[in-house]
């Protein structure tokens, strides 16, 4: 049987190194919208990730129009 030494450890981690570089990175959103001061930079930041800021209910939609 082969020694797993730190060598073949290293070997196998890095055997599938080109795959793991394909692979899109997780996108999140914001995790605390308080952290972000301003109206201006959260408006921005919403246009950024495609979210809609504020937050509007139906409600305010349907008055809006």
């Amino acid at each position: 049987m082969m020694a797993r030494t730190r060598a073949w450890r290293r070997s196998q981690a890095h055997k599938d190194a080109p795959l793991t570089l394909l692979r899109l990175p997780y996108q999140r959103p914001e995790k605390n919208w308080k952290l972000m001061y301003t109206r201006a930079e959260k408006l921005l930041r919403a246009r950024q990730l495609g979210l809609s800021y504020p937050i509007r209910t139906t409600r305010q939609l349907l008055d809006q129009e």
